[in-house]
């Protein structure tokens, strides 16, 4: 059973510039609850217990303060009768760990970035999932994002990675699986809508095996990408891990895909999980 996630929420939110000045991107809202909070839920759900969260290093924490208790508010509404709404106030179980480790924005840039530094500070050596802070999967009453991957990746034997069904016309925006008998060939970027392998897109929700979460961290400790140079991107050493043998399967999401990364989308976000 898998029971660990990494979720990287650092990073500065540039294209939601000016609300991220002071509204961490992971944590704005859709409905009542956090962007970041559909995944973690999704991930509970699951089975996960230990969530590894990569935040920025700047504060307060807005992440850390809403799955932390507020015993002011806890206090405020037993005094004033209002003992019902204590359990919309608990933002997680007990029983479910959130580990924090801070991340330098001026430091380096990517994706693969967090999950090396969560790997390395955590000594993490067993499959874990790993989620981006700021998209999820809308599929009420249905199968998880999480529960999909743990079910495609055996509980943790093999490397996964979610995939989302969109239409053909839309593919040159995306990175594009190229699939056979199940495992994810390569991941191509931005195909024009006649070269694309499929309309299966990367949302970037992964089952990581020790193996490949030991050559991400490789990878960032061995390259020195400069400021302006690429960024540590995960699918490199995806694609290295495939090349040499490694195997991910390729899990199709059940549900919707929601990204609250642009404004478009965080509106579109809202009206959806509202309107349900």
């Amino acid at each position: 059973m898998i029971t660990k996630a990494i979720i990287p929420v650092a990073g500065w939110g540039t294209r939601r510039l000016p609300i991220t000045k002071v509204v961490e991107k992971s944590m704005l809202p859709v409905g009542n609850r956090p962007l970041v909070d559909y995944s973690v839920q999704d991930l509970i759900r699951a089975g996960v217990k230990d969530i590894y969260m990569v935040v920025s290093n700047v504060e307060p924490c807005q992440v850390r303060a809403f799955y932390r208790d507020n015993l002011a508010l806890n206090l405020y509404l037993r005094e004033r009768g209002k003992e019902d709404k204590l359990e919309k106030a608990k933002t997680k179980p007990d029983d479910v760990r959130i580990h924090y480790i801070a991340q330098d924005p001026s430091g380096k840039y990517g994706t693969a970035v967090p999950i090396a530094m969560a790997v390395e500070e955590f000594k993490i050596n067993e499959p874990v999932l790993v989620f981006m802070g700021d998209d999820f999967i809308w599929n009420p009453g249905g199968e998880t994002a999480a529960e999909t991957l743990v079910k495609t990746s055996s509980d943790g034997e093999r490397a996964a990675i979610l995939g989302v069904e969109i239409d053909p016309s839309e593919v040159d925006k995306y990175g594009v699986f190229e699939v056979q008998d199940g495992n994810l060939i390569r991941v191509v970027e931005k195909p024009t809508v006649e070269t694309a392998p499929s309309n299966l897109i990367n949302v970037s929700k992964y089952v990581m095996t020790p193996d490949l979460l030991q050559r991400i961290v490789k990878y960032v400790e061995e390259n020195d990408f400069g400021p302006t140079d690429q960024e540590y991107v995960v699918t490199d050493p995806i694609d290295e891990y495939i090349r040499e043998g490694g195997e991910m399967r390729v899990a199709t999401a059940a549900g919707e895909y929601l990204d609250g990364g642009s404004v478009e989308g965080w509106v579109h976000a809202n009206n959806v999980v509202c309107g349900n």
